[in-house]
């Protein structure tokens, strides 16, 4: 028991790892709560892709010799909002617009970048990530803007899942569905560019999209699934970092490893929509003769049922 606790306090001793768990709990929380409403709207190239979008900025940040964090927020708004502008075209289809836009973005980047000789290891903490080597000051600016993006999201909640379970329909109900579209893209766009130091751009995805996945799987409703995925997503951050003080492997590729096992363990162990529970339902007798409802959440959390083919 000893052994136990000495091991759990040890990482607290130092002031690294304490800014590290700050950042990490933030980064869980925050991703999991915007995360969720990713998830919701079908929308999880938007994770990978406005990393890609941030990248320009960064680089022009690099050259000029300023802050590579708000050069890649406003890079990142600014294609979020050429997005939302083009994907009011409803001939093409929204994940379509972002994987031109970003990959675009992606590609400005590396030009830009080959113009400045010696870039590559500068720009390492940007890809991987460098949560152990934090300051006071990163700390402080993930906690502001994480309340910030907490504030917004609680504020646009409903409007931004009715959007998500039928856009149509919001608009038919008077909702500003563009706006709305421009609030979720920024949204996404913050919560990446702070999760930045904690796993890096190349990881950042994972911390967006699998907490929100798992709790997808593993409850029904939506103020659930808004409490579970930040849960998953700090709790995953936290035994990330201590395996990472532990065997001295890296934070960030830790933290995804153990959010992805985490998935595994939903994807198979989950009560209603877990693999085992789906081969138990088969071999149900009632089930092999009628028809099987699936829950879909709605703006209140209550569930209604809707028919699918068997």
């Amino acid at each position: 028991m000893s052994a136990i606790l000495d091991f759990l306090g040890a990482p607290w001793e130092h002031l690294f790892m304490r800014r590290a768990f700050a950042v990490a709990v933030m980064c869980g929380i925050v991703s999991g709560v915007i995360g969720a409403h990713v998830v919701l709207r079908g929308m999880a190239f938007i994770g990978d892709a406005v990393s890609h979008s941030v990248f320009p900025g960064v680089a022009v940040a690099f050259v000029l010799h300023f802050n590579l964090v708000l050069g890649g927020a406003i890079a990142g708004l600014l294609t979020a909002l050429a997005v939302a502008v083009f994907a009011q075209n409803r001939r093409l289809k929204e994940d379509s617009v972002i994987g031109a836009f970003f990959a675009g973005a992606f590609g400005l980047g590396i030009v830009i970048l080959s113009t400045a000789p010696g870039y590559s290891g500068s720009l390492e903490s940007f890809l991987f990530g460098q949560i152990l080597g934090i300051s006071d000051g990163d700390v402080v600016t993930v906690a502001v803007m994480g309340l910030v993006l907490l504030l917004v999201a609680a504020a646009v909640h409903k409007e931004l899942v009715t959007v998500s379970l039928d856009r149509e329909t919001a608009r038919a109900a008077g909702l500003p569905v563009f706006a709305l579209d421009i609030v979720l893209y920024a949204l996404v766009t913050v919560t990446v560019v702070i999760s930045l130091q904690a796993v890096g751009n190349i990881l950042v995805l994972a911390l967006l999209i699998t907490p929100a996945a798992c709790a997808r799987l593993l409850t029904d409703r939506i103020g659930a699934m808004m409490l579970l995925a930040p849960a998953i997503g700090a709790g995953s951050a936290v035994v990330g970092l201590y395996l990472s003080y532990a065997y001295n492997l890296a934070a960030g590729g830790l933290i995804v490893l153990v959010v992805t096992a985490v998935f595994i363990l939903c994807w198979l162990l989950a009560p209603r929509h877990g693999l085992l529970a789906a081969r138990r339902g088969r071999r149900a007798p009632d089930l092999t003769q009628d028809q099987v409802p699936e829950p879909r959440p709605t703006p209140d959390g209550v569930r209604t049922e809707e028919p699918t083919a068997p």
